[in-house]
């Protein structure tokens, strides 16, 4: 098949260093464009990210010497790929309208910022669990002018261990949710060289998060009525999220009270059995089995388990009795991967085998 062009806006940072690393070899995808602020435009891309290059792989040959584009030439940029992928370290409101101008060339946005993620008619996707809200892009669509622009975002990358393990026990019913999470510092855009503190600590402070924790899951699990979202208006979520010295993987601790309480034994069955539409589709990156249990309690460990499935698919371990609520259990997902490029590319998997995002050539 002819590959889709994509580019990739905000190349230079973190992110969009691991967008290239996962996308060199990809079935479907060829990088096409690179883009990022006007002080990396006209660079090589490797002059441009010089000693900021944070892969523990050398940066891929057909990367170094391709020429970075200015991402705020929206119209130069498009022109050249089918889709993009958004990782701009840029405030909200400039994010939210680079996000539109792109839309608005005809060109979908698959992003990771958080610029869009409360408007109603721009699917906040983990493909595993809300794919039917792709449905409100025609919604998004007539507001935007375009006939194939949209944009489509990731959630925050605290929320995407746990809520992959809750979702699939929905069906009794939660009630009340708390949870702490144990973020890594690569979610910050940091490595322990450019950020020496956080060597031997932790910070129980990461502005936003504990928000971002507590009301993205609402959107996640709410409904598609008169063409938007509405959100869920339960279950309660208390939310504590805290950095720790650890360069890549967020895990997160769970506690769970359902209206209905399943077994023990039926919670470990539905996370087996569990087989999301990503993996009915065969798409290039579903993880099979998405979900894993470890019944070894001293895992998940963030070192040993973050690459699990290539980093797509999340664990989980120690699953008991609560004193507080019915349950409680650990979880683990790759913040830049599952939580963040990974999870982008996914997403445009599923948006491709969906339609929704085609080739420019085969309009």
């Amino acid at each position: 098949m002819d590959k889709y062009r994509v580019g990739i806006v905000g190349a230079t940072g973190m992110v969009g260093q691991r967008f290239i690393m996962l996308l060199q070899h990809h079935p479907w995808f060829d990088i096409c464009v690179l883009a990022a602020s006007s002080r990396s435009a006209g660079k090589s891309y490797e002059t441009a990210v010089q000693d900021r290059w944070a892969a523990n792989e050398p940066i891929p040959d057909p990367i170094k010497h391709q020429i970075v584009l200015d991402a705020a030439n929206t119209e130069s940029v498009a022109a050249k790929c089918d889709f993009i992928f958004c990782a701009v370290d840029m405030d909200k409101q400039e994010t939210r309208a680079m996000e539109e101008a792109y839309a608005k060339t005809e060109t979908p946005v698959v992003s990771t910022n958080s610029a869009c993620r409360f408007l109603p008619d721009v699917p906040m996707l983990i493909p595993e669990i809300n794919p039917d809200h792709a449905q409100v892009i025609p919604t998004q669509r007539k507001r935007l002018g375009t006939q194939q622009g949209f944009i489509v975002v990731k959630p925050n990358c605290s929320i995407q261990s746990f809520v992959p393990a809750l979702t699939p026990l929905r069906g009794y019913g939660i009630q009340s949710i708390s949870v702490c999470t144990y973020q890594a510092i690569s979610g910050a855009g940091k490595t322990f060289a450019s950020w020496p503190e956080m060597v031997d600590n932790v910070i129980p402070y990461i502005a936003g998060e504990d928000e971002k924790s507590q009301e993205e899951p609402l959107k996640i699990w709410g409904t598609i009525e008169g063409g938007i979202i509405q959100h869920a208006s339960e279950p309660v979520i208390s939310a504590q999220c805290l950095r720790i010295a650890a360069s890549d993987g967020h895990m997160a601790a769970v506690s769970v009270k359902f209206i209905q309480k399943p077994e023990h034994s039926e919670i470990l069955h539905i996370w087996e059995s569990y087989k999301p539409l990503p993996v009915e589709l065969g798409l290039p990156n579903a993880p099979d089995p998405f979900l894993h249990y470890f019944s070894d309690p001293s895992r998940p460990q963030t070192r040993l388990d973050r690459g699990y499935k290539n980093g797509y698919g999340v664990t989980i371990g120690r699953l008991r009795e609560d004193a507080l609520f019915d349950y409680k259990f650990i979880c683990l997902s790759h913040n830049t991967v599952r939580g963040a490029a990974g999870g982008s590319i996914l997403t445009a998997e599923l948006l491709c085998r969906q339609e929704y995002i085609i080739r420019k050539t085969d309009k």
